[in-house]
């Protein structure tokens, strides 16, 4: 069968090349494979490569090679970009928890669509006149030597006859709320960007539509300060618990887990758990879990509280060379003698 870029392209033998460059952008965006899920898109978009390409270099186009084929086009050679409408970029919040488990978010935005009216073109209804803004009407205004010359604004005519459309106003858009309801993968850091393709300004016959673009803000948290990926805060703790070694409870994003506390001396700690802070992503790990502990002593016992604590001094104090040296130090100083 005979390759005819003419009728590949779907334009007249006596179109010129501003035809044949916007038949082939229409067809390219129709056809391109990572749009077209026909399993003919492939070779139909090398075919369309194809007939432009040889409309365009060929010295004569109405002369066409017979023995071309659209098979015969080189893997190798690059596919032309398509142009693409603008894109739309907005900021997207969420909490930290949010951040840290991913989440599913329901978003509004607007963006332009052909106004029906007028179908895209800005035109539409009865025609009305207007005055020219440089001449006022009268065809004429004054040249740098005060001489009367005809309006080049207006050609002389002194009015302009036009069909805008009353509902874009001459645009040919109007506004299109969009509803769309996005998944925010787990790990996501301040400033990453969610792409949403084919969710920007909308496409025509000549450009694909543009993408959305959501930029992740990350609200400020009452307890914890991120740094990167790790998680920093400071907590209250009882210094009888830091004394006994017990086991306490400490918050993440994730839940509650438990840490036992190493038993000691009752002073300010800052603990460090590897990998129990923001979560990882991709090749980014999770990162650490940086608690600062802050001794907490009673400001007020009732009696049980009271005797229970006498007992645990004086069971202290029976022991006193291991439990408390100094105080053992001291009596043996200044009291046993």
């Amino acid at each position: 069968m005979e390759f005819d870029p003419f009728l590949v392209l779907g334009v007249a033998r006596d179109s010129d090349p501003a035809d044949w460059k916007r038949a082939y952008r229409r067809l390219a965006m129709r056809w391109h494979p990572d749009r077209n899920t026909d399993p003919l898109a492939t070779e139909r978009f090398k075919e369309i490569n194809a007939a432009y390409e040889q409309l365009t270099t060929a010295d004569d186009p109405e002369v066409v090679d017979e023995d071309y084929r659209a098979e015969e086009a080189p893997e190798s050679e690059p596919e032309p970009s398509v142009e693409k409408a603008a894109d739309i970029r907005l900021n997207i919040e969420v909490s930290l928890e949010e951040g840290a488990v991913g989440c599913r978010k329901a978003i509004h935005y607007s963006r332009g669509k052909p106004c029906i009216t007028c179908d895209g073109s800005g035109e539409a209804g009865m025609s009305r006149t207007r005055f020219c803004d440089d001449c006022h009407g009268s065809g004429r205004v004054h040249d740098a030597n005060r001489t009367l010359v005809r309006c080049t604004a207006c050609g002389g005519r002194g009015l302009f006859t036009e069909r805008i459309c009353p509902d874009c106003g001459g645009s040919g858009r109007d506004a299109d709320d969009v509803n769309l309801e996005i998944t925010i993968p787990s790990g996501m850091l301040p400033g990453d960007e969610l792409r949403l393709v084919g969710q920007g300004e909308p496409g025509d016959d000549e450009r694909q539509a543009g993408d959305l673009y959501l930029t992740l803000i990350i609200r400020s948290h009452p307890l914890y300060q991120l740094s990167g990926r790790d998680l920093q805060f400071s907590m209250p703790v009882s210094a009888l618990a830091m004394m006994a070694g017990a086991e306490i409870e400490l918050p993440s994003p994730g839940g509650i887990f438990g840490y036992a506390l190493e038993a000691g001396v009752v002073e300010r700690r800052h603990v460090c758990l590897p990998g129990k802070g923001y979560p990882g992503r991709g090749k980014h790990k999770a990162g650490d879990m940086l608690v600062e502990l802050v001794p907490q002593f009673p400001r007020k016992l009732n009696a049980k509280q009271r005797k229970l604590l006498l007992q645990a001094n004086a069971a202290l104090l029976d022991d006193a060379t291991e439990a408390m040296p100094e105080i053992a130090d001291w009596r043996a100083a200044y009291i046993a003698n």
